[in-house]
């Protein structure tokens, strides 16, 4: 039996490359998407090639209510999760003084409050199977290092690692692991805007990270291979910390 994975923003970026990773290595995945249905669809039908199962699950991060309803009704359909990866993420950028209280709250409740939203209905369910499990949040670059513009964003990220540190705590005695990949600049619509001569400024390699190389990085730690490794902040930047 395939184990089963949740994967959050999954229907592009750097979502859709970790589920289309994890399914070709033999898992199912639980596709989370919340506007973008037709991106959802095509990415679920490219699982569906890869012989994974998959369910899709269409619903806002920042929403505790809708989170809650639907994954439970999906863990009453299809079991458990052996693995859930935290992906989904909005940015709002834009110099603090001027930060509105709408570009503050819509940042930290769907990049923070969505990792409890998502994770605390689907954690007894993952912890009475005894089989243990595999917990994968993502942070960023800004939240390690903080980035002019990113208030928000690099607070909700820092938070995120802290969350995630105590969680691994908390579940090491249920073999359940929980870790968080930093990644910096990776090529999606989210630094699209991103001239490439500032790229090459900012990080060592002198390119963009592709989204691939963050889903070789999760699909390692979602592995048996991965078993021994929790609690850790593992960066993927071309060398900027």
């Amino acid at each position: 039996m395939n184990r089963r994975i949740l994967v959050t923003g999954a229907s592009r970026g750097i979502g859709r490359a970790i589920a289309l990773r994890l399914a070709a290595s033999g898992h199912d995945i639980a596709l989370h998407f919340h506007r973008n249905q037709a991106a959802a669809a095509a990415t679920a039908a490219e699982l569906a090639a890869l012989g994974s199962e998959v369910s899709l699950l269409q619903f806002d991060v920042a929403d505790r209510a809708a989170c809650r309803d639907i994954i439970e009704s999906d863990i009453a359909a299809h079991g458990a999760y052996y693995g859930a990866v935290l992906n989904a993420g909005i940015a709002r950028d834009t110099a603090f003084p001027a930060m509105t209280d709408a570009e503050w709250d819509g940042v930290i409740q769907t990049n923070l409050d969505g990792f409890y939203n998502v994770l605390q209905p689907l954690l007894m369910p993952m912890i009475q199977t005894r089989q243990g499990g595999r917990i994968i949040t993502l942070s960023s670059v800004s939240g390690l290092a903080g980035n002019r513009g990113q208030v928000n964003y690099s607070a909700a990220k820092a938070g995120i690692i802290g969350a995630t540190k105590a969680l691994a705590l908390e579940l090491a005695k249920r073999k359940i692991t929980v870790n968080c990949i930093a990644p910096g600049i990776i090529e999606t619509d989210m630094v699209d805007h991103i001239p490439q001569e500032m790229v090459q400024q900012l990080v060592p390699l002198r390119r963009m990270g592709k989204p691939e190389e963050i889903a070789g990085l999760a699909n390692f730690l979602m592995s048996d291979d991965g078993a021994y490794i929790t609690r850790q902040v593992i960066s993927v930047n071309g060398g900027m910390l």
